[in-house]
């Protein structure tokens, strides 16, 4: 497919029209491309995520199902993109990915205002020190995450800064604090397969309620009774996936969808 293919850009995606089809692309800066397709006519749509270039690229994921819904089918495609971005290059042979935009200096203080969207989230406008903006619109799941991260580089960007306030009130370092014994704790799953087979023996989840996977790099569980069964234990299921995975609910109309992504080390 050449770019003049996509001629059209609705909420982020580029689009092309054939007939009574409407394919969605979105490409990504780490060589990932991610492809929605609707079918007008037999009211039904798929999701994928590939490797570009098309010819040889390798299929990432795609819908364990056909969606019948385009509500649902373009939000499982917002879901293959959340996770999509959070893995490493895969650039390969020629690249069509999406220009990543250039850094630049942050101004004063972020400004941070309730989203316009139909669904929870905020909205962050960064000052450039050039005089130009930015807004991110983000989740309460990817602010948590970035918060997180955030605090995580700190201790090695900032960590010379203060360290001082390490110190006790003799000028020596304080005692630290003794370290709890964990060689018998349980890892918990780590791999894809092994939370499979978590979900399947202790919460009777089986490959038949899996909506979308990425590499393994989150399971979207629908249908009931599995996903009542994972909310209503939920404390087991983050005890019993932690510290590799961690789970959360996405509010959809008429049902709910239990999304379990991987913890990635930062």
């Amino acid at each position: 497919m050449h770019d003049d293919r996509w001629p059209e850009s609705v909420g982020g995606w580029e689009l092309y029209r054939e007939d009574r089809r409407e394919h969605y692309r979105k490409r990504m800066s780490n060589g990932l491309t991610v492809f929605a397709t609707w079918d007008g006519d037999r009211r039904g749509g798929t999701v994928e995520a590939r490797v570009e270039p098309l010819g040889t690229g390798r299929t990432l994921t795609a819908g364990h199902r056909e969606f019948r819904s385009r509500n649902d089918l373009l939000t499982a495609a917002r879901l293959v993109v959340d996770v999509a971005a959070n893995l490493p290059s895969l650039r390969m042979g020629r690249e069509t990915t999406a220009d990543p935009l250039r850094a630049g200096e942050v101004a004063g203080n972020p400004e941070a205002v309730p989203g316009s969207g139909d669904v929870p989230e905020v909205e962050l406008t960064f000052t450039l020190t050039d005089g130009r903006s930015i807004t991110l619109v983000m989740t309460e799941e990817q602010t948590d995450a970035m918060s997180s991260a955030i605090h995580s580089v700190g201790r090695h960007v900032w960590s010379r800064y203060h360290d001082e306030e390490d110190l006790g009130d003799d000028g020596e370092p304080a005692e630290e604090a003794e370290v709890p014994d964990v060689s018998e704790v349980d890892a918990g799953p780590s791999t894809g397969h092994e939370l499979m087979v978590v979900l399947e023996q202790r919460f009777g989840v089986t490959q038949d309620h899996l909506l979308a996977c990425v590499d393994w790099s989150a399971v979207v569980v629908i249908g009931e009774p599995a996903v009542t069964t994972l909310l209503e234990r939920s404390d087991e299921l983050a005890d019993a996936v932690a510290p590799g995975w961690f789970p959360g609910a996405v509010e959809r109309p008429g049902e709910v969808w239990v999304v379990l992504h991987r913890a990635f080390a930062s």
